[in-house]
């Protein structure tokens, strides 16, 4: 994923062989016969090293040459193959646009440790100096790639929040250190064909398996909201903000470093170009932030399959009674995202009450009241009921017949892991 290799060949064995010799976990290698499946390919894949073999129909400098035009944006390495070691045929097709020559039959060692140069250069010229990451234009490629594979992978899209306020108040050299060790954090949980790369100074691209995204997002996020309260002063660190400095920020509150994960899953057929892939990512990151904290969320395809499983009805119907239109909103938009069946009313009749209600208790502790009436009255017992109060009152809360006190402000990531784990408590019993 990481390299892009074309072979423009119309034999068989030997183009295999190359194949073989070249493919790995961070290069994939591809074969064109003829020469309009080869423009086509490079249209599509933008590769970084070409390889033409001299058994194509056309004259293999002026082809080198109409490879060069065409490629001239995203610039290619063009080796050539050839039979012919005349010395005049090498510098013709050199000068035609070939950065390389090798007369078959060549060493397959030689052959192999060519290439592996030519794609160093051709990578490191692609690099970030700060971070070492492959840059924005290699990225794009590298996006180009996965959208117009038939292998599914998940895209995600890591962003720093607050990292501007954070240099401002600690420098720049501690906000480069910080963001170093965010990439060593996320190189060590990558597999060796995962790709990291980076769109600018704070927003990253990973392109890794369908299946890990959701455990790599997690583990990210967690991993990194453990490591840096080491980067803040203890005072900072123990109150959970920043105070800016200057004549005009001075004593202005801002809330510390987090990062924030968008992720597509397999859930990217009707996107054409990286632009769009990105804007969609953004879109999902929007979705995933919380007041304060770092977050993820996945945006992954949903299957159905008629009359195969039996499910109960509404068994992630949730309620939210919150007097905040913006933070209900926001719950809302959050917890439909993670699949859950969000319901705008609560019927006190029904014989099938949703499984988790989340309420308010009120200024004046009114929403008690809707608790005790709920459990004691209605018998809700199959339903978890979360109250929400800034009145700091935890055992007249629970003494209500609460499941969860959660007191205001809360995280909203704290939130949706305690409905999940009352969701698996349920659906186990």
């Amino acid at each position: 994923m990481l390299a892009s290799i074309l072979i423009i060949d119309k034999r068989k064995e030997l183009p295999a062989k190359y194949k073989k010799s070249l493919e790995n976990e961070q290069t994939s290698v591809i074969i064109s016969r003829n020469l309009k499946d080869a423009m086509q390919k490079i249209q599509i894949m933008e590769p970084d090293i070409i390889i033409i073999s001299d058994s194509i129909e056309e004259d293999l400098a002026d082809f080198c040459n109409k490879i060069r035009v065409l490629t001239f944006n995203t610039r290619p390495v063009i080796i050539a193959l050839s039979k012919s070691a005349e010395s005049s045929d090498r510098i013709q097709v050199l000068e035609n646009g070939a950065d390389d020559f090798l007369s078959e039959p060549v060493n397959i060692d030689e052959f192999k440790i060519r290439i592996k140069a030519h794609l160093r250069r051709d990578i490191e010229s692609n690099l970030d100096n700060k971070t070492l990451l492959p840059n924005k234009k290699f990225v794009n490629k590298a996006l180009k790639r996965v959208l117009n594979s038939d292998n599914k992978y998940a895209i995600l899209l890591l962003s720093i929040e607050n990292l501007s306020n954070y240099k401002s108040v600690y420098s720049e050299l501690a906000g480069d250190k910080l963001v170093q060790t965010l990439i060593a954090i996320t190189k060590s949980a990558l597999d060796t064909s995962d790709f990291l790369g980076q769109i600018n100074d704070t927003n990253f691209i990973i392109i890794t398996g369908s299946y890990s995204a959701e455990k790599l997002a997690a583990f990210l996020t967690f991993a990194f909201d453990t490591v840096a309260p080491k980067f803040y002063s203890s005072t900072d660190a123990k109150r959970g903000y920043m105070l800016l400095k200057g004549d005009r920020m001075a004593g202005m509150r801002v809330n510390p470093v987090s990062i924030l994960i968008s992720g597509i899953v397999s859930n990217y057929d009707l996107i054409k170009t990286p632009a769009e892939l990105i804007e969609k990512l953004n879109y999902i990151k929007r979705k995933a932030k919380v007041p304060s904290g770092s977050n993820y969320l996945i945006d992954r395809i949903k299957l159905t399959g008629e009359h195969s499983v039996h499910t109960l009805e509404n068994n992630n119907a949730i309620y939210i009674n919150e007097p905040d239109d913006a933070l209900a909103l926001l719950l809302r938009t959050t917890l439909e995202l993670q699949g859950y069946n969000v319901i705008d009313t609560l019927d006190f009749e029904t014989n099938d009450p949703p499984k988790i209600i989340i309420l308010d208790s009120g200024n004046d502790m009114s929403g008690l009241d809707t608790c005790k009436y709920l459990k004691e009255e209605l018998n809700f017992v199959n339903s978890k009921i979360i109250v929400t109060s800034n009145i700091h009152d935890k055992t007249t809360i629970l003494d209500a017949g609460a499941d969860l006190y959660l007191p205001k402000p809360y995280e909203i990531s704290d939130l949706i892991q305690w409905i999940e784990y009352f969701t698996k408590d349920q659906l186990s019993n």
